[in-house]
Parts: C-alpha cells; structure tokens; sequence
C-alpha cells in the first residue's frame, strides 16, 4: 500500500507534460485492449459463420436454393455467405442473357468475388493499424516523458547549492515511469496485432480459398444448360 500510494504520489508531483504524457499512453493502452478484445470476437465469429456456411454449401444442394436462402437476410450473413452472393447474383445474370459465352459469365462472377473479398479483408483487418502504431510509438512518447523529467529535475538540481540523492531521485523516478508506461502500452499492442494480423491473414486465405473453389464450379455449369443442375455442389475430398 505504501509503495502504491509513492507512486501515485509521484505522478501527482510530476510535471504537467511529463503527466500529459502519462495520460496518453494510459489512454492509447485502453483503447489498444478495447480493440483487441472487439477483434477477438470479431474473427472468432467470423470463423464459426465460415464453418457454418461451408458445411452447408459442401452438403451438396442446388446452388439456387442456397442463394434464395442467403438473400433475404442480407444485414446478418457472414462474410463467405456475401461473397459467395456476390458472385452467383452476377453469374446468374450474364447467365441470362444471351449470346455471353461461359467465360464471360465466369469473369464477371470473379470480378464481383474479388471485390466482395477486398471488402471482407479490410473489415479483418480494421483497427490493426491502430495497435501497430501504439506497439511502435508507445516507448518514444514514455521515453519522451523521461527525458523531459529527467531534465527538470537537472535544473531543479543545478539551482541547490548542495545536491543528494534525494534530491534528484524523485524527479528521476516520475521520469522512469513515463517509459514504464511506454513498455505497458506497447507490449500488449505489439503482441495483439501479430496475433490478429496473422488471424485475418488465416481467415481471408479461407474466403480466398472458397471463391477458388466456387469459381470451379461455375465454370463448369457454363457449359451446361442455364438451368442450373439439381446437384451443384460436391463435397471436397481431403
């Protein structure tokens, strides 16, 4: 209780920017852990949703049907569910017109894939730009407060006529704490986004890999007939 109560103390009788200082980095450290908290949940239910949608797209079905059932909830479906949508809404129309050979339907389905995907990898990766730059800036902004601490209590030093150490240490140890709070905010920033980086990495390689996938299959029913056939879907061997 003793040593916690010094501290406070400490940061009560540091200087208003050494406890400006202070501040920030205890501001950015919160907002570092809000985030990670929200991109945790965020990722883990975009996996669950991923899983859910693959187990029912590779039971097997007609490709009409999955669509018609992802269609009316537009606001609340996953991020393959909308990329695939994406795609079959616009095979399905070059589809019907005529005279738009296969590989045209096939492209213009791809094309409208690959934007649906940009879109879902930017939400992946929202807010990681945030904790990267707390990570790398935190212990400038602590060491920042330090020095500034550091040099008040050299000049508080240098007007006394006699100098101890207890004199200059308490100046010295508000300064250290700005750099202890660098490192508090930092670290947990650094180590979050590695973690989430890597995380959306793994899961828009899995949407990526699905829209391969489904491209193949398109590709084949643009040679068939427009009707789409009652079995459209197989399961992948593993």
């Amino acid at each position: 209780m003793h040593d916690e109560m010094s501290i406070l103390r400490l940061i009560l009788d540091a200087s208003l920017l050494v406890q400006l200082v202070m501040l920030i980095l205890v501001l950015a450290s919160v907002a570092s852990w809000a985030m990670m908290f929200r991109k945790r949940a965020q990722l883990r239910q975009a996996v669950e949703e991923a899983e859910e949608f693959e187990d029912r797209f590779w039971s097997g079905g007609n490709l009409a049907e999955i669509y018609a059932r992802i269609e009316p909830t537009e606001e609340v479906d996953g991020a393959m569910e909308r990329i695939f949508r994406a795609g079959f809404r616009e095979f399905s129309r070059m589809r019907k017109q005529t005279g738009v050979p296969g590989e045209a339907q096939v492209e213009a389905a791809q094309r409208a894939m690959r934007i649906a995907l940009a879109r879902e990898e930017d939400d992946l990766e929202q807010h990681l730009p945030f904790l990267a730059t707390v990570g790398s800036v935190s212990p400038y902004i602590g060491l920042f407060g330090t020095v500034w601490g550091i040099m008040n209590s050299f000049r508080a030093l240098g007007m006394q006529q006699q100098a101890t150490l207890a004199t200059v240490a308490p100046g010295i140890a508000e300064a250290l704490i700005a750099t202890a709070l660098g490192l508090f905010a930092a670290i947990p920033a650094v180590i979050g986004y590695n973690r989430y980086a890597n995380a959306a990495e793994r899961t828009a390689g899995r949407y990526e890999t699905f829209m391969e996938e489904f491209i193949s299959i398109l590709q084949r029913h643009s040679h068939s007939t427009p009707a789409m056939p009652e079995r459209s879907t197989e399961r992948r061997s593993d």
